[in-house]
């Protein structure tokens, strides 16, 4: 089932996710219906705040981009999913990529990372891993555990850039937005 996707100026986007158990209801569920949202929206990752729920999931799913343009920077690709994730450490030579976010459409932006992290989590049948991954993946990844940490890619552009997006940003808070994908706007 496609859900909708929060908007921007939505306060779970803001919230630090709580972790989640096995015993969470209806997890294969939930996690189908990300991956259907995910791409009906285009999407390469999603996490649980944007279909408006506190929890320490997301999905990643850079496969999709081994026949794009970003290919060189996609060593392979990954489709995962990420329960109670951690990253543990950052390292190399912070490197530039424009991004996106479906909870910010039409926006796109500069954002500096890190090139390589390496991260704990769970998989959906909650067995821990201890993975590091660069490059596009480690990128798609910290977009999405940024959203878990109740962080969007705007908090890690300039200053200037900030304010040159300022009034797009309260449009998109206000639901004037025109998107091909289903979403939820705060409540005014």
């Amino acid at each position: 089932m496609i859900l909708p996707i929060v908007a921007y100026g939505t306060q779970v986007l803001r919230r630090k996710a709580d972790d989640i158990g096995p015993n969470y209801p209806e997890l294969r569920t939930l996690i189908a219906n990300m991956w259907d949202t995910m791409y009906n929206a285009n999407g390469v990752g999603l996490a649980a705040p944007q279909i408006g729920l506190s929890i320490r999931l997301f999905i990643v799913d850079s496969v999709q981009l081994e026949d794009d343009e970003d290919r060189e920077m996609t060593q392979s690709g990954i489709k995962k999913v990420f329960i109670n994730a951690e990253i543990l450490h950052e390292d190399g030579t912070p490197w530039v990529y424009e991004e996106g976010c479906l909870s910010i459409p039409d926006i796109r932006a500069e954002v500096s990372r890190p090139d390589l992290i390496r991260i704990r989590y769970l998989d959906e049948n909650f067995v821990e891993h201890m993975d590091e991954y660069d490059g596009l993946n480690g990128r798609i990844i910290q977009h999405e555990y940024d959203h878990i940490q109740g962080k969007l890619f705007t908090d890690r552009i300039s200053a200037l850039k900030k304010r040159l997006l300022k009034n797009r940003l309260e449009d998109i808070s206000k639901g004037k937005v025109d998107v091909r994908y289903k979403m939820k706007f705060p409540l005014r």
